[in-house]
C-alpha cells in the first residue's frame, strides 16, 4: 500500500466461510478474492468450529467484487449437507460483514452490504439475508435471529414460512450453499478464552466440563444480561472448554473487562482461565500492549493482529 492510498476511502470485509479443515478449499477461495485495490490481511482455520475467516480491506467498490467472488468459489467448494462443526452456520459464506475504516461512513457500508447481497444472488444462486445496519426488518438486526435453525432449519422452514424467506432470492435457501447473511457493522472483535484445569485438582484439561464454559458465557453475554455489546457461547475446542466471544462495542465494554469478569467467574467456580485467542485483527484504539488480555494470547505481534499496522504491510494472495 503506498502513502497516498490511505487518503483514498478503505472499508474492511471478514467474511467467515463454513470450512476450516480443507485448506486447499479455503485458500482456493482466498485465491477468487484476489481483486486489484483490495489487500489480504489475515485467514485462519478452526477445524473445531469448521470454520475459517478472512480479512480484506481496500477501495470500496473492489472489496465488494471481491467478497462476492468469495460468496462464489465457497458455493461451489463447499455442501452444507455434509458439513458439521461447532459454530453455527446457514450458508457457505455463512457471514460477510462491511466495515467502515476511513473516509466512509457506517450508511455508507449499508449500501455496500446491499450491493454485495444482490450480486451474490444474480450471479450464484445463494439467497441473502441482510443483518445489522443493513437489516431491512428489524428482526433481523441481531445475526443469531437471522441463524436460528442454521441451514437445517432454513432447509425445512424457508419455503412454508413467510418469515424465514430471505430478503434477496430465495424463498428456498441454496440446496448445498445454503444462504448468506450479509451486513454492515462497527469494529468487531472475536476474542475467545480456554479454560484452565479444576484449581487444586491434578485433572487433565480435556476432563473440565464444557458445562462451565456455557455457564460463564450466558453469565456475561449481553441477551442475558451480563455486559452490554458482549456475544458469547461455550463451546469445546480441541478436547478443551473455550468461552468464544464476539465483541460488537469495545469501546463501551472494554476488552479487559471482560477477560477480568471471566476469570472473576470461572475462578469462583474453582477454575483458572488459560491462554487467549484472537481471531482476525483488532483496531488500533483497542490495542494494549500491557493488558492481561493481550499478554494471555500466545505469540501476539501487533505487527500482524492491529488492522492499521497489517494495512502497511498485507498478506501475500495464496
Amino acid at each position: 500500500m503506498n502513502e497516498n492510498s490511505t487518503s483514498q476511502p478503505i472499508v474492511e470485509c471478514v467474511p467467515n466461510f463454513s470450512e476450516g479443515v480443507d485448506r486447499d478449499k479455503v485458500e482456493t477461495i482466498v485465491r477468487a478474492m484476489r481483486v486489484d485495490g483490495v489487500h489480504l490481511l489475515d485467514y485462519s482455520l478452526d477445524a473445531d468450529h469448521n470454520r475459517s475467516v478472512v480479512t480484506i480491506a481496500g477501495a470500496p467498490e473492489a472489496v465488494v467484487e471481491a467478497a462476492v467472488r468469495g460468496a462464489g468459489a465457497a458455493a461451489k467448494l463447499i455442501d452444507l449437507t455434509r458439513q458439521k462443526g461447532e459454530h453455527p452456520r446457514i450458508g457457505a459464506a455463512d457471514v460477510i460483514p462491511f466495515v467502515p475504516v476511513s473516509g466512509l461512513s457506517l450508511v455508507q457500508c449499508v449500501m455496500l452490504a446491499r450491493q454485495a447481497g444482490k450480486e451474490i444472488w444474480n450471479r450464484f444462486g445463494v439467497p441473502v439475508y441482510f443483518y445489522e445496519a443493513a437489516a431491512a426488518r428489524p428482526d433481523r438486526v441481531n445475526l443469531e435471529d437471522v441463524r436460528r435453525g442454521q441451514f437445517e432449519g432454513l432447509l425445512r422452514d424457508a419455503a412454508r414460512d413467510t418469515a424465514r424467506r430471505p430478503d434477496v432470492g430465495g424463498p428456498e435457501p441454496h440446496s448445498t450453499a445454503g444462504a448468506s447473511a450479509v451486513g454492515a457493522r462497527t469494529f468487531l472483535i472475536a476474542y475467545n478464552i480456554y479454560l484452565g484445569p479444576h484449581t487444586g485438582l491434578n485433572l487433565p484439561v480435556s476432563q473440565a466440563d464444557v458445562s462451565l464454559a456455557r455457564t460463564i458465557a450466558k453469565e456475561i453475554r449481553a441477551s442475558s444480561g451480563g455486559l452490554l455489546g458482549v456475544k458469547a457461547m461455550g463451546v469445546l475446542v480441541n478436547g478443551r472448554p473455550q468461552v468464544s466471544m464476539n465483541i460488537t462495542d469495545f469501546t463501551r465494554t472494554p476488552v479487559p473487562k471482560i477477560h477480568a469478569a471471566v476469570a472473576q467467574i470461572a475462578h469462583r467456580h474453582g477454575v483458572e482461565i488459560g491462554e487467549g485467542e484472537l481471531i482476525g485483527l483488532i483496531p488500533e484504539q483497542a490495542y494494549e500492549p500491557e493488558a492481561d488480555w493481550i499478554r494471555q494470547i500466545p505469540q501476539f505481534d501487533p505487527e500482524e493482529k492491529v488492522l492499521e499496522r497489517r494495512l502497511r504491510h498485507p498478506l501475500a494472495w495464496p
